[in-house]
């Protein structure tokens, strides 16, 4: 049995702590009244919970069973022909929901509207493939990363990870370097599990650097043979360079023809 690591919220325990700046809120506004955007929130009537204006594009909140209806009024009457971008935001931990989103484009117009709604954990929701095309593959990778099915989908499976992963790396529950079952999935799949003791397990920690690791670098300056063993340190070695590639600019030594030949 590999062993167990407790997977609540593993990414926010991550060493590395520089990576977790938290940018301020985008400002909002309010939609002006006479606006095409105010336009569009009274089409939209009752379907719209909530609106306002975010880096000069509307952001209309919808509740999560009126998507299809959603979508289509704004396609078909209010000329948003274009689904550039469909995803989701997981706040499983803060909220227990997920925040699904839709970013759709007027080219008349030249404005885009962002369509938000929630979603409770094993909730699923409506496919908009039946409006927009290129909701398809989008769909796939929001049920391949965190797991969300999309009901009617046309063909719901995996569409980066293999079939038979285990997990949705997009989840913050989902370790930033991979769990137990992504180090042993090549070894499993390409040797069998019986050498596991022989390979080990994946390193898929990228910005893990070994100190005395003398295969993956070059050690510019302490250069020692290929997987020597540096445990007890070694020499600092003079650099150098060579004259007939590399030129010192700085040197005031060139010639300058008086006209071209």
């Amino acid at each position: 049995m590999r062993k167990y690591v407790p997977k609540d919220n593993v990414q926010g325990k991550s060493y590395y702590t520089d990576r977790y700046w938290v940018a301020p809120r985008v400002p909002r506004s309010k939609v002006e009244a006479g606006s095409h955007f105010a336009d569009v929130v009274s089409i939209l009537g009752k379907l719209s919970k909530e609106s306002y204006v975010e880096i000069g594009q509307l952001v209309v909140h919808i509740d999560s069973t009126q998507n299809v209806e959603v979508m289509r009024t704004l396609k078909e009457k209010c000329g948003y022909t274009q689904c550039s971008e469909q995803s989701a935001v997981d706040y499983l931990a803060q909220d227990g929901e997920f925040e699904l989103f839709w970013q759709l484009l007027s080219v008349t117009e030249a404005k885009r509207v962002r369509v938000v709604c929630r979603i409770k954990k094993g909730e699923a929701i409506e496919s908009v493939t039946s409006l927009f095309k290129s909701a398809n593959f989008a769909e796939r990778e929001m049920f391949d990363m965190f797991g969300i099915k999309v009901n009617n989908h046309p063909f719901l499976k995996r569409i980066l990870m293999p079939d038979d992963w285990e997990g949705h790396p997009l989840l913050k529950t989902y370790p930033m370097i991979g769990d137990e079952f992504a180090s042993w999935y090549e070894v499993d799949k390409i040797f069998g599990k019986e050498y596991r003791d022989v390979i080990g397990p994946e390193n898929r920690d990228p910005a893990r650097i070994d100190r005395y690791d003398t295969k993956r670098f070059s050690r510019v300056g302490y250069e020692v043979p290929f997987n020597a063993d540096i445990s007890e340190g070694e020499k600092e070695q003079a650099v150098e360079y060579s004259e007939t590639i590399l030129v010192d600019y700085t040197k005031d030594s060139g010639k300058q023809l008086d006209h071209r030949r």
